[in-house]
């Protein structure tokens, strides 16, 4: 037996893979089983390299084995792989949020470290949650999102899903949120419908989560920043919390450093993980402001008595900190500004292919709609996945809609084969 077939016995006897249908998977073809990964890049156990359409679901924004993040990593873990956070503090996690809240929109002051996407939102809602219980207003239990939302795998974060097929067999036991449906007219009537809901229940709600200007894990959904505004000035004039979720839009992947910088707001709360450590660790921060933080003074019992057990590890932490200066000083959003050009023109094309109903692009994301009909278990996808993978590129489409959101520095040449293999894998499939 040699080592690629003891991995795939192994795999399909003991391994429960995420997002998979297990029945079908286990009945399948076989997966892919990779000995490696470098730049934009897989590389399996037969040698055959395949482009990473998706960053590796968001994380790898610099690619996968960027030197500096390697030596960083390196250095660090040979003088402090880990130590609590609490009662102590060190070099990595101290200049990392100071240079955290200097990136950040403005009014954000304190950082408080976790584990991934669905922690660091399971964060803002814990803190917005204890904030309003301890200031007076313990009434303020539930929260505003939008249908279509995603914001994390954890029991509190999967109050805020609007997927349907994530959150149905939960909805018994999460924490109450009002889900605002855009409907046929778009993200005007949603947020005029969020208007209404908080015109009527303000008194009870906590906070209004938002991914800011795009929606990921609902089909690459975009929206007006203005929209965006109309919110901050709407939870400002009811003094309700804005939570911004950037662990997907944030570090660059809609062409500003943060999402909410295409609206100029700021808000309360302030979400990031994924590409934060370069995709060679878990680690996530939140980010608030100072009146949230002040509402946690005085006495004892006011702390926030939340903690992971590697949050604000030295090795996350000191990643981080060499990826934000990997971003300034190679210029990481400049050199991304013409890939993303490029990535839009690619989408646009796509809808001369019939079938394509609909494209858009923002940033280092396309995003094209193939058919009718919507919905995350929609099969069309999975066959423009197998047309790609023959083809030398990993997608992961969103039932109907197909996507890349690749390293944003990805090499040039790699960049033009993954746009041609999306075109000729689209055909293929609608053919």
């Amino acid at each position: 037996m040699s080592a690629r077939e003891r991995i795939l016995e192994l795999d399909r006897r003991f391994l429960w893979h995420p997002y998979t249908p297990m029945g079908p998977y286990l009945e399948g073809p076989e997966p892919l089983v990779l000995e490696r990964a470098s730049g934009a890049r897989f590389y399996d156990a037969n040698g055959k390299s395949y482009i990473d359409a998706n960053s590796s679901w968001w994380c790898a924004a610099l690619g996968h084995d960027h030197p500096r993040l390697v030596a960083a990593l390196t250095a660090q873990l040979s003088r402090m792989p880990h130590v609590p956070l609490a009662g102590i503090t060190h070099a990595p996690a101290a200049e990392l949020a100071a240079a955290l809240v200097a990136r950040a929109p403005s009014g954000l002051s304190r950082v408080f470290y976790s584990d991934d996407g669905s922690t660091a939102v399971e964060v803002a809602m814990k803190l917005c949650l204890q904030y309003w219980h301890q200031n007076g207003r313990p009434e303020r239990t539930r929260f505003v999102a939008l249908e279509g939302a995603f914001h994390g795998e954890t029991l509190g974060a999967t109050a805020l899903g609007g997927v349907e097929t994530f959150r149905r067999p939960f909805a018994s036991v999460v924490l109450d949120c009002i889900h605002v449906d855009p409907g046929p007219d778009g993200y005007e009537r949603a947020f005029a419908a969020m208007e209404q809901a908080l015109a009527g229940a303000q008194d009870s709600i906590a906070a209004v989560v938002l991914e800011p200007v795009v929606q990921g894990a609902a089909g690459m959904r975009m929206y007006d920043p203005a929209l965006l505004r109309a919110v901050r000035e709407l939870t400002a004039r009811h003094d309700v919390f804005l939570v911004l979720d950037e662990v997907f839009t944030g570090f660059g992947r809609t062409a500003p450093f943060c999402a909410a910088e295409h609206a100029a707001v700021a808000p309360d709360v302030l979400c990031t993980s994924k590409a934060l450590a370069g995709g060679l660790l878990p680690f996530a921060a939140t980010l608030v402001s100072e009146r949230i933080f002040d509402g946690f003074l005085g006495e004892p019992e006011r702390a926030f008595f939340y903690g992971h057990t590697y949050c604000g590890n030295p090795l996350g932490a000191r990643v981080a900190l060499e990826v934000l200066r990997v971003y300034d000083e190679e210029r990481v959003l400049e050199g991304a500004r013409a890939r993303a050009a490029v990535v839009a023109r690619a989408f646009e094309n796509l809808l001369a292919i019939p079938g394509v109903t609909r494209s858009r692009a923002l940033g280092m994301i396309g995003a094209a709609d193939l058919g009718v009909r919507a919905g995350y278990l929609e099969p069309v996808g999975q066959r423009v996945y197998r047309e790609a993978l023959a083809r030398g590129a990993y997608l992961r489409p969103l039932g109907n809609t197909v996507y890349v959101a690749p390293p944003l520095n990805i090499p040039e040449d790699d960049l033009s084969e993954l746009l041609d293999i999306v075109e000729a894998s689209v055909r293929a499939a609608l053919a």
